[in-house]
Formats: C-alpha cells, structure tokens, sequence
C-alpha cells in the first residue's frame, strides 16, 4: 500500500505527524509513504524507515514571485514528480486550503482530511474525497494519529505514540564520552524568550555539576545571544551554525535539553531526550512536547520570564538524566 501524506509544516507539526506513521506501520505491514513537505523540513521525514521519497515544496518561498519564469518552473516540476504515482491513498493532516489547493488537487488517488468541524480551516474539507471528523481537543499528535487509523481503516492504538526516528540516530552517535547538555535559547517570537540573565543564572546553578552546556544558534542574532550567554562560564560551548540533521544528531546525545517553545524542542521529544520546555504565552496542553520525560513549565501569567531559573533547575531532578 502505497500512500501520500501532505503535512508541509511547520516543524513542530511535521514532527508530529511520526507517531502515525509508525502506527500504521503496525496495523498494515509493507505500507510506504511518500511525504510532502516544505523544502526546509525535508530531512524529517527520511528520518522514518516507511518514507520512501520526499517532495520538497516550496510555497513560502515561491509566493514571493508566484508569476516569475523561475518559480513558475519550480512549480511545474513539482507537480509532475507529484502527479507520478496513483496513491492507494491520499491524506491531506495540514488542513489549510493552500495546501489542499496547490498539492492535495493535484494529486492522483482518493484523498482523506479532517471534515467541516475538524480541520484548521473548514474550507480545505472541500478538496477531500473522503472526511473524517477529529476531535480538536486533544494534543495534536492524538488528532493526526485518529486521522490515520481513519482513513487507513484500522484500529488507533491507545499507547503513547512512537516517532520512530531515535533509532536512525542512536546507531550513528559520535563516539564522544562527554557528557553535555543543550540550551534551546532561540525562538522566532519575542514573547516566548526566556531573559538572558535567566539563562546565565541556570548556567551558573549547573557549574558543579560535571557537565558542558551547548548552545546551538540558526541566525546572527542568535549566535550573538549564545555568545553572551557564553561568556564567563569555561563549560559552555558556542557551536558552528548546523544542519538540521547535525543538530538532531547533537540533540540525540545530550543527557538532558532545555528549550523555550521552539520547533527543536519538539525535535528533542522525538528524539526521546529528557526535557524541560519553558512556556509564557502558549498552552502546552494542545501542542506541548509531547514523549517520554517531557515536563512543561507553563508561567503563571503570560511572559516567560515569571519562571525562576531556581524553578528549573529543581525540576532538572525530575526528569530521567
């Protein structure tokens, strides 16, 4: 059986839709996916042993010059290398009319999505052959999980859901000793930081405790906030700017993870690492890490900075490091 899963972002989202893929994996031996996602996730998907091929796509990018000869080729490559393949089926987990429009219309097989009342928004529902009604409260992983069992036709399971993707890292680790932890001090909302003086106060809690702090970064900014969180402390490492794949790489090894609400601390729970996330304005109820040794910190109010780096480091004893 041979099926198309449309989830193009964003990573926290991708990352989301593993546990169903492993599910059906299980329940219908020899299934494969094709996934399309956006060009800036395409490596997630090759991390699960059912995806065969991955179809980057671009519609972040190709908006910006929709009508320019360049994109306009793009585009049409896309679509042929989608049109390719007759799916057994088709299931559409992002539920946004752009997505439904510009790749679930396109693509050749019978196509599954969340109905009227389920999908984020109501009208992708009309692109879908077949519709499925998914209750919205509860964390997305469950929801996408439900989507698959329904339009698959077999039976959720009701264990904790498996990414599946540890396994591709774990046979691959360094061979490095160190024991080390990962600061996700990076977000791309100003609301959702966590101070600097935080930062370098939980650093400084973790001086005697034998153990070297990474701190990755993906902008210049960024890297300027490692560097002067860095500063002073002999155990913390300011990395090179990293791949996706060498930052999963990184977080796969790490005895433990802190991480504000960003894409990678969704990462690190796929990856199974313990992990504290910080939370201010967002609810983790919903779309929170979600696997084995996850603990939120939600703020009693709306910014970030309420939680004490006292509070954190209490905590750190609760997860399994």
């Amino acid at each position: 059986m041979r099926v198309l899963i449309v989830k193009t972002s964003s990573m926290g989202d991708v990352l989301h839709t593993l546990p169903a893929l492993t599910d059906a994996m299980y329940a219908l031996p020899g299934i494969r996916f094709d996934w399309v996602v956006e060009e800036g996730f395409a490596q997630i998907p090759s991390w699960h042993e059912t995806v065969d091929r991955v179809l980057p796509v671009a519609i972040r990018r190709w908006r910006k010059a929709w009508f320019s000869a360049a994109i306009k080729a793009e585009r049409a490559a896309f679509s042929r290398r989608l049109r390719e393949v007759h799916y057994d089926a088709i299931i559409d987990a992002q539920g946004l009319v752009k997505s439904a429009a510009l790749v679930t219309r396109l693509a050749h097989g019978v196509k599954h999505g969340m109905d009227w009342k389920s999908a984020r928004e109501p009208l992708a529902s009309l692109f879908y052959n077949r519709r499925h009604f998914i209750a919205k409260q509860q964390h997305a992983v469950e929801r996408t999980r439900e989507l698959f069992a329904k339009s698959l036709g077999y039976s959720q399971p009701q264990t904790q859901g498996d990414y599946a993707i540890a396994r591709h890292f774990s046979t691959n680790l360094k061979a490095d000793n160190a024991c080390y932890a990962v600061f996700l001090h990076a977000t791309t909302r100003d609301d959702k930081h966590w101070q600097e003086d935080h930062w370098r106060q939980l650093i400084s809690l973790l001086r005697d405790a034998d153990i070297r702090i990474k701190l990755p970064w993906g902008a210049p900014h960024e890297e300027a906030r490692a560097k002067r969180l860095a500063e002073g402390f002999d155990y913390v490492d300011v990395l090179p700017r990293m791949s996706l794949e060498e930052i999963a790489r990184m977080l796969a090894g790490a005895k433990f993870v802190v991480s504000v609400d960003t894409g990678l601390s969704h990462l690190t729970a796929a990856l199974d690492r313990p992990n504290i996330t910080l939370y201010g304005p967002t609810d983790p109820g919903l779309i929170g890490g979600y696997g084995k040794n996850q603990l939120a910190l939600k703020s009693p109010g709306q910014e970030t900075g309420e939680i004490s780096p006292e509070m954190v480091f209490e905590h750190l004893t609760n997860l399994s490091v």
